[in-house]
């Protein structure tokens, strides 16, 4: 986290910087797209391979802006220095900003200190519709991608609620069949049946109710493995650092998003499915897919 007395550009127009973020083709808010273009369309801006940094902060009225910058390496460098705990005085060059978009994309829990409470600048101030983060109560594309990166951020306290003995293990049919133990609150089709009426109509229900999360899974690992024959747009299949010699796989597609570790198992959101967290389990064919995705995908530099 930034300093909240550090400031971008000119004391009658200063930027009281609160946080930063990379938009670049291997890292970039998911809540903006499925992929890198995506997300760079989301605000306006050209796919650059080098890709932007963020700079979200409050200028002297106390109106959320986002600072585009095309100096990778500084917003980089400063983001480092406070992920470590140290401070850094995150202050780009005006040659470096790309635009100044109103408002935040992203959440922003604090605020700087001595200037009004956050809100978006009055419409004179832009010429467009201040940016926002979704909202949290609805369930959409952008909830569904910022679950997938919930479940990134948190691996091992996601992987320790499956119990691998639920897993079938004979090909990638039975891989998909085992989403059904879902994982995390309000996860899992449980059943329905109350005590009451007829058992075979109440079987009958939740085989139903199953079938639907069946066969989304079974459609992401399809598209999945179409990746590996023809890439999709840059940064909808990413790799990034896990522990031990392991790799942790971030894949979107339309209406869904997976996330794996090359030596475990995956777990895939759906749209259709709002709030469940499907596991699909390692079985003989899911290796050799996260292997190929990962030998494809976007890495951090």
């Amino acid at each position: 986290m930034a300093g909240t007395d550090d400031a971008v550009a000119a004391e009658d127009d200063a930027l009281y910087v609160l946080t930063a973020v990379l938009l670049t083709p291997a890292k970039f808010p998911s809540v903006l797209g499925d992929d890198y273009p995506e997300a760079c369309a989301a605000l306006g801006l050209a796919p650059l391979a080098a890709g932007y940094g963020l700079v979200l902060g409050q200028d002297g009225a106390g109106a959320r802006w986002t600072v585009v910058v095309d100096d990778v390496s500084l917003v980089a460098v400063a983001i480092a220095s406070w992920d470590c705990g140290m401070e850094y005085d995150l202050s780009p060059d005006e040659r470096t900003v790309a635009a100044a978009l109103p408002g935040w994309p992203l959440a922003v829990a604090v605020a700087a200190p001595n200037v009004p409470a956050p809100h978006d600048p009055e419409p004179e101030e832009a010429d467009q519709r201040p940016l926002s983060p979704p909202q949290s109560d609805t369930w959409g594309p952008a909830q569904r991608r910022l679950g997938a990166d919930e479940i990134a951020l948190q691996w091992a306290a996601w992987r320790e609620q499956i119990d691998d003995a639920d897993f079938l293990t004979d090909g990638a049919e039975d891989e998909a069949a085992q989403e059904g133990g879902g994982a995390g609150p309000g996860s899992g089709k449980g059943p329905t049946a109350d005590g009451h009426g007829d058992a075979d109509a109440d079987a009958d229900a939740d085989a139903d109710a199953a079938q639907a999360p069946l066969t989304g899974v079974r459609r992401v690992l399809a598209e999945a493995r179409a990746y590996v024959n023809a890439p999709p747009p840059l940064g909808r299949v990413r790799s990034s650092f896990a522990s031990g010699e392991a790799r942790t796989l971030r894949a979107d597609g339309p209406g869904w998003s997976m996330v794996a570790r090359t030596d475990d198992i995956a777990f895939v959101l759906l749209d259709e499915e709002p709030g469940e967290v499907l596991p699909v389990g390692r079985g003989p064919e899911l290796p050799s897919l996260l292997d190929a995705l990962d030998k494809m995908a976007v890495r951090p530099t």
